[in-house]
């Protein structure tokens, strides 16, 4: 087993939990919006929170790869691991109300949690561009025009969202941040 491997089981377990915390989250709102006892208004802000974090944790799943000759075992890198990993955890599991029959709109549950979710997602961010900056290997990622124009792009709409006044300027920016990354993957 790599360095890399015996790290990565670790952030791949946390993450996935966060993965798996958003699509029971979203689970729980249908169930209750299909639940006729209930009057439950999905909306359009929650679902694209939830597809926005379940985006960019494919995204740092992915960045895993990248720095995976750069891994080496040691405490610090566990804990780091751990620290990242689990405020992704914490990200996923506020998306979503823990519950849904008791929450009738799921925007203004959207507008409660949207700065702490996107304030933690915008500070994982931060620190993947200072690990990058400190390994003279992966900045060489961030020197690309291209790479740091998305990364300027991404930092602008997850602050935009933060303060988006009302529901469709808060929708336009989630659907923009949504957007972006499903253009990455696609090209």
């Amino acid at each position: 087993m790599s360095e890399f491997e015996f790290v990565f089981a670790l952030f791949g377990l946390l993450l996935g939990l966060s993965i798996a915390e958003v699509l029971g989250g979203l689970a729980r709102a249908i169930e209750a919006a299909l639940n006729p006892k209930t009057h439950v208004r999905i909306g359009w802000l929650t679902p694209l929170l939830g597809a926005f974090v379940l985006l960019d944790l494919l995204s740092f799943w992915q960045a895993a790869w990248v720095v995976r000759d750069h891994v080496v075992v040691s405490g610090h890198a566990l804990m780091a691991v751990t620290v990242f990993a689990s405020a992704y955890y914490l990200a996923a599991h506020l998306v979503f109300p823990r519950e849904a029959g008791e929450q009738p709109d799921f925007d203004d549950h959207f507008f409660r949690i949207r700065r702490v979710v996107l304030g933690v997602m915008f500070a994982l961010l931060l620190c993947q561009i200072v690990f990058y900056v400190s390994v003279p290997q992966l900045s060489v990622y961030l020197d690309h025009p291209l790479s740091l124009t998305l990364t300027v792009v991404l930092a602008v709409l997850m602050l935009a969202a933060m303060v988006a006044p009302g529901r469709l300027w808060a929708a336009v920016v989630m659907s923009a941040l949504v957007a972006r990354y499903v253009v990455l993957y696609v090209i």
